[in-house]
């Protein structure tokens, strides 16, 4: 499971963390692999089920 990197930061930019959507956008790859950014997501309070892809049908 992979999160697009835009969703993330419309996210935190609904919630007025433009400075931290800003950093996502700059540091993060265009696929974020929460396994991997676990403890970012969680720094975050992004709960990585709520922001991975919808599956292809």
């Amino acid at each position: 499971m992979r999160i697009a990197r835009h969703r993330i930061a419309t996210v935190l930019r609904e919630r007025g963390q433009h400075f931290r959507a800003d950093w996502v956008e700059r540091e993060l790859p265009e696929r974020v692999d929460p396994a991997k950014h676990v403890g970012l997501l969680a720094t975050l309070r992004l709960d990585p089920a709520d922001l991975a892809d919808a599956p292809s049908p």
